[in-house]
């Protein structure tokens, strides 16, 4: 019996290999109270029985004392064989026991979009797979799943994943969705309709945004995630240009309507003529202004790969979204749309940079071009964001 004590940022993680019987239990007992005792005080304590083949009753004893120690306590990876101990004893119901992650290769699949926080590929015509970042961890993954539920029961179309897997040091979510296409697909195969794509994908903004969500909803506050992931830029920028950002997005507005906060054409899924949106890991409630910001910084503002990002020609996905944006804003004057264009554009600016705080490993090439961009973007401009960001009041809803 083997047993690894580590900490990776507030938790500490047990991780267990062979068999935890009653011989191996006393020792095993020893070892794990002396490696935590190194961590207190802690906040968080996982068990990783990815390789534990067997447990018995003396075994069982040690996760009740640590569940009973630790609130926060659970077993994560557990085999079918183990799983089924903790399930026939009442285990799962005295703490979260979590089962092994089915595996899954990608090998030889073919990619459908690229992101900020993973991949998607087709597994087959009924199935695709999204592969978040390396070091993205199991909770955020579930947090996907929970907004993309949330969103469902709210009115939102929305892909509800089935099935979580690992994918290497990976984990991606399966998705049932037969013969679906990409937007940005449907859009490069008929440019000659990009007018009619671009009516339908307003449409999907509007009846968005004219959702509310209410209080007792557990998806978050845009205004809080966007500050929260602004304030983990401090690593890249400097305490002078975090405050600019933060100045900008806080003066918009606050509102409860329901956004996706990633909006661009390779996230919304054509079954037939059926819209739904994929990549519910940002998912929020607060200001549209929000919403059409971040869109902005991604199918006109993007730094980085556009092709590879967007799945279209820059000119193309660009003119898509300005076609989009006249028909969100159909019934305003041209004056009015046109201010309404440089507040979001203000918006983009925050999003161009907030989105570094997605993941921990972007590469150093990625975070050198954002660092120079932000000197043109933001602080050649920093007087005219500001005054602009002071109009994000007069957006009524």
């Amino acid at each position: 019996m083997e047993v690894r004590i580590c900490k990776e940022k507030n938790c500490v993680r047990i991780l267990l290999t062979g068999r935890l019987d009653s011989t191996a239990a006393a020792t095993a007992t020893t070892l794990i109270e002396k490696g935590l005792a190194e961590y207190e005080p802690i906040s968080e304590v996982i068990c990783d029985a990815q390789d534990l083949e067997y447990i018995s009753s003396a075994g069982l004893r040690i996760f009740l004392m640590l569940a009973k120690k630790y609130r926060s306590f659970r077993v994560t990876n557990a085999t079918q064989n183990v799983y089924e101990v903790f399930d026939m004893t009442g285990f799962t119901k005295m703490m979260t026991v979590e089962r092994a992650l089915r595996r899954l290769s990608i090998d030889g699949l073919e990619e459908i979009g690229r992101g900020g926080v993973g991949i998607v590929y087709r597994i087959d015509d009924e199935t695709i797979i999204k592969v978040f970042r390396e070091g993205t961890s199991l909770d955020e993954v579930k947090r996907e799943i929970t907004m993309a539920k949330e969103a469902f029961v709210l009115g939102m179309s929305t892909a509800i994943s089935f099935d979580c897997v690992q994918v290497g040091n990976q984990y991606g979510l399966i998705y049932e969705l037969l013969k679906a296409h990409t937007l940005s697909t449907i859009v490069g195969r008929e440019p000659e309709k990009v007018d009619d794509f671009a009516r339908l994908y307003a449409n999907m903004f509007r009846h968005l945004h004219s959702i509310e969500v209410p209080s007792y909803s557990p998806i978050p506050n845009a205004a809080q995630q966007e500050e929260q992931s602004i304030r983990t830029l401090e690593r890249y920028f400097d305490t002078a240009s975090i405050d600019i950002l933060l100045q900008i997005a806080g003066n918009i507005p606050n509102a409860n309507r329901l956004l996706h906060c990633d909006l661009q054409s390779k996230n919304i899924l054509m079954q037939g003529s059926e819209p739904m949106l994929i990549d519910m890991g940002e998912v929020c409630s607060g200001h549209p202004l929000m919403d059409l910001g971040h869109s902005y910084s991604a199918m006109v503002e993007l730094v980085g790969d556009y092709e590879a990002v967007i799945g279209l020609p820059k000119p193309l996905g660009s003119d898509l979204w300005m076609r989009m944006a006249n028909y969100y804003f159909e019934g305003l004057s041209a004056a009015e749309i046109a201010h309404r264009l440089e507040q979001i554009n203000v918006v983009s600016r925050v999003r161009n940079f907030s989105w570094l705080s997605l993941s921990d490993s972007f590469p150093e090439e990625v975070i050198r071009e954002c660092q120079e961009l932000f000197v043109v973007k933001v602080l050649n401009q920093k007087e005219k964001l500001l005054d602009i960001s002071k109009t994000f009041n007069d957006w009524t809803l």
